[in-house]
């Protein structure tokens, strides 16, 4: 910033800056904006190379400092999100109609990639619901999973390959910004709307159905419900409630006493031993209860000879692994954030998409299905006392055993005891205060959040996403088209300007409009803002009660707008024409510096000349207040002189 001689701050009219300079300013705000590379500055040679290796493996920060003290915490909260993995990795491989198995080879291998990219110290690696369900509702309507469930699980690894590699380059090429188009009303209206899909799903593990629908939509679940009555089972439904009575209780004892969280935690795990035992001594199977049935001993075995990019069945694979992973990517990355605050933590957004993304290559290429952070399992991990990503290899240890020596005894889970666990999951998603809170705070995100709920419950979940993220960002697009602009007044005994409207008190300076406009000026806005502010000046001209309270002096306040395009130059300068014809000198405030500079370039500034652009709405106002008084001045000279002849 330049000063004049008596040392008053005035405009910076510095050269502008090169294309390059501007660019790599504009690349590096874009992409970069946490700035990563301000931490290998002061580094040379060796320390540049293992703050790099620690910057893009996250481990190697915390490895060397890890002690007994640490694993003794990390050790409880692996073996506890274990006993949560076991019975949702079986149910949710049962909601994406993959052999049971699957499931539990899915918390295996993907722990140990998280453990090694991951930065989250709280996140529990998993799989979820929500994927789960969107995978066999996308993919079961090319392949069948009953009539070729071969070609199906080929499908299902290539889907996770392709979510892998999306994500992955998302996180590469620090592309996050898509994930933000997943916002906070979508994400609850989403989640809440395959809650209550996969609940009704559940009701034919609970009535103990062998026919059912492939369609996801509440009314089609229904249907299928009542048309197939005759096959309802008595007593699947008296065991299924049961369960889910026992299940629901520990979730109520955990509300009423936080401290007794490991209830809630181990219920699931309890309710499959106890189903288990139940199916192998009381023959659950001859009484119309169905099992998982066999489960082979064994490590994942590779699956990178079943990924299958046939042209029949590519863009279905496609379309699932993008769509699967971008609510993945949501969903992990705020759950890890969400914990990491309540401990004054930060989690790296980008660090996250790469680690899931290769947690997702890696798991496809290893028999595994696609993983994130799902909710339950990282809560159970929070308040098991974890310490860092260590519970997760914790938990891939004690999977590890259990796939080696203990897998053929989940063979006899009964199917409906899957169907209890999963419902008693679901309805903790069903976020009923955050709806009602959008309701009472902002009308649109609300009818954003219904938007996703009722779209998923009643047409698919694709479908329900798309309509919601379309109407999230067509409302983005009217606050760029109609942005918000207001008149400035004087608050009193001050110096500050504030909008009139917001504070009545504030007083105008007679004969001068001060405005504010608050947002870019580009092509998608020009005509509106030239419009309103046409229109303030009618509205303080038709207010006016004498001569001289007519606008003479329009200020414009740029210091919320923060870039201008060719189409928005042109509208400034067609607006200053108008002003002239009007009798009205206008002036500028605070120009941004790459406002103020394409303005230099392209003219604008010679035009109005610089001593028309002012610091601060002060400093213009009192400027413009001087120009009035010198003017009324040599008004009343000219007056008196004419009286005089």
């Amino acid at each position: 910033m330049t000063t004049s001689s008596s040392s008053h701050p005035v405009v910076n009219f510095s050269e502008p800056r090169g294309f390059a300079s501007k660019l790599k300013s504009g690349f590096k705000e874009t992409f970069f904006p946490d700035d990563p590379f301000r931490q290998f500055e002061d580094e040379k040679g060796i320390g540049k190379v293992k703050k790099a290796a620690q910057y893009f493996v996250p481990s190697l920060q915390w490895l060397p400092h890890y002690n007994l003290g640490l694993f003794k915490y990390d050790l409880l909260a692996g073996v506890t999100i274990t006993s949560v993995a076991i019975p949702q990795g079986i149910s949710y491989a049962k909601l994406a109609s993959v052999p049971p198995i699957i499931g539990l080879y899915s918390s295996f291998v993907p722990p140990f990639v998280y453990a090694i990219f991951g930065s989250s110290k709280h996140l529990a690696v998993g799989t979820v619901a929500a994927c789960s369900l969107l995978i066999a509702e996308t993919l079961s309507s090319v392949v069948s999973p009953k009539d070729d469930p071969t070609l199906y699980l080929h499908l299902v690894f290539t889907a996770t390959f392709i979510t892998g590699i999306f994500q992955a380059a998302l996180g590469f090429l620090r592309l996050g910004i898509l994930v933000d188009f997943l916002s906070h009303s979508t994400i609850t209206g989403f989640m809440g709307g395959t809650a209550i899909i996969i609940c009704l799903q559940q009701l034919k593990g609970m009535l103990g159905l062998a026919h059912f629908t492939t369609k996801t939509d509440v009314v089609s679940v229904l249907r299928a419900v009542f048309e197939n009555r005759k096959e309802w089972k008595w007593q699947s439904a008296v065991v299924g409630v049961i369960f889910l009575c026992f299940l629901q209780f520990t979730r109520f004892v955990r509300q009423k006493r936080p401290r007794l969280f490991w209830v809630s935690a181990v219920a699931p795990m309890v309710v499959v031993v106890i189903g288990c035992l139940f199916a192998y001594f009381a023959h659950a199977e001859k009484h119309g209860i169905q099992i998982v049935g066999t489960l082979k001993k064994g490590l994942n075995p590779p699956s990178i000879q079943f990924l299958t990019f046939d042209s029949r069945y590519l863009p279905a694979a496609i379309k699932t692994g993008i769509v699967t992973g971008l609510i993945a990517l949501a969903e992990g990355i705020a759950i890890g954030r969400s914990f990491a605050i309540i401990k004054n933590e930060q989690t790296d957004g980008s660090k996250e998409m790469m680690a899931f993304g290769l947690m997702n290559i890696v798991g496809s290429l290893t028999s595994c299905y696609l993983t994130t952070g799902p909710f339950s399992k990282t809560a159970v991990n929070f308040n098991s006392g974890c310490r860092t990503v260590m519970s997760n290899v914790v938990m891939g240890f004690c999977m590890m055993l259990t796939l080696l020596f203990l897998a053929p005894l989940f063979g006899y889970t009964p199917l409906v005891a899957l169907s209890a666990i999963i419902m008693s999951a679901m309805l903790g998603l069903v976020d009923y205060e955050a709806a009602y809170h959008l309701f009472k705070v902002d009308k649109f995100d609300f009818l954003i959040c219904m938007t996703a709920f009722l779209g998923v419950s009643f047409i698919s979940m694709d479908v329900g996403l798309i309509l919601s993220v379309g109407l999230a960002i067509l409302r983005a697009l009217l606050y760029v088209a109609r942005p918000a602009n207001c008149k400035l007044g004087k608050l009193p005994n001050s110096n500050l300007y504030r909008d009139t409207e917001q504070y009545p008190v504030a007083t105008n300076t007679p004969g001068i409009l001060v405005l504010q406009l608050g947002s870019p000026i580009y092509f998608a806005n020009c005509s509106y803002i030239r419009e309103r502010v046409l229109r303030f000046i009618e509205e303080e001209q038709a207010i006016s009660q004498s001569k001289s309270d007519i606008v003479e002096h329009l200020l414009l306040d740029l210091t919320g707008v923060s870039t201008i395009d060719m189409t928005g130059i042109e509208t400034l300068a067609e607006l200053r024409r108008m002003m002239e014809s009007k009798g009205i000198k206008m002036g500028l405030i605070n120009p941004r510096r790459d406002v103020l500079e394409k303005l230099m370039l392209s003219k604008f500034i010679d035009l109005i000349g610089k001593e028309s652009v002012y610091l601060s709405i002060n400093d213009a106002v009192e400027t413009c207040r001087f120009l009035l008084q010198r003017t009324d001045k040599q008004n009343g000279d000219s007056s008196t002189f004419s009286d005089v002849l």
